[in-house]
């Protein structure tokens, strides 16, 4: 690839970018669902050009929250390697992982892609709980659009 020296803000002005996409033109998507068969209830493959992510879902049976006894709930947690970005670091989540996870539990939650009275169990006492872990696997841009697009797929085949 020959590399630019001129800023993004320049090329952006100039109507180009850095991989020398057309403006207008999009990553090549790719989706695959059932990614990881055996052990996740649901799960999603999702590359958005060099960016890739892997989604896997599990539930467990917990009490309800105490203001909503008749809704189970969601649990969003992104994990962002140093294999991924060098950006990354090793750790606890840190401020990037905690934001991708608060915005794809957003964007499901207020598009309303999970109806969370089904996953009652017994009012006010026993809900289910998905839990929603999105993997980075290679950072290079549009990682909320594949977390939330893994997400939503991952949902599909596992809810």
């Amino acid at each position: 690839m020959k590399i630019n020296t001129r800023t993004i803000k320049e090329m952006a002005e100039d109507g180009e970018r850095l991989d020398y996409r057309e403006m207008d033109e999009y990553r090549d998507i790719e989706l695959e669902t059932d990614y990881i068969p055996t052990t996740a209830q649901g799960s999603a493959k999702v590359s958005i050009g060099d960016t890739q992510v892997v989604v896997g879902l599990s539930a467990d049976v917990e009490e309800p929250y105490p203001d909503q006894p008749n809704k189970g709930s969601i649990a969003v947690n992104a994990e962002l390697a140093p294999m991924a970005s060098r950006e990354f670091e090793s750790g606890p989540p840190g401020e990037k992982g905690t934001e991708l996870a608060r915005v794809v539990d957003r964007g499901i939650r207020e598009s309303e892609a999970v109806d969370f009275e089904k996953l009652c169990i017994e009012k006010g006492e026993k809900v289910y709980v998905i839990f929603i872990d999105v993997h980075i696997l290679n950072h290079d841009g549009n990682l909320i659009d594949a977390a939330a697009l893994g997400a939503l797929a991952a949902l599909k085949t596992g809810y």
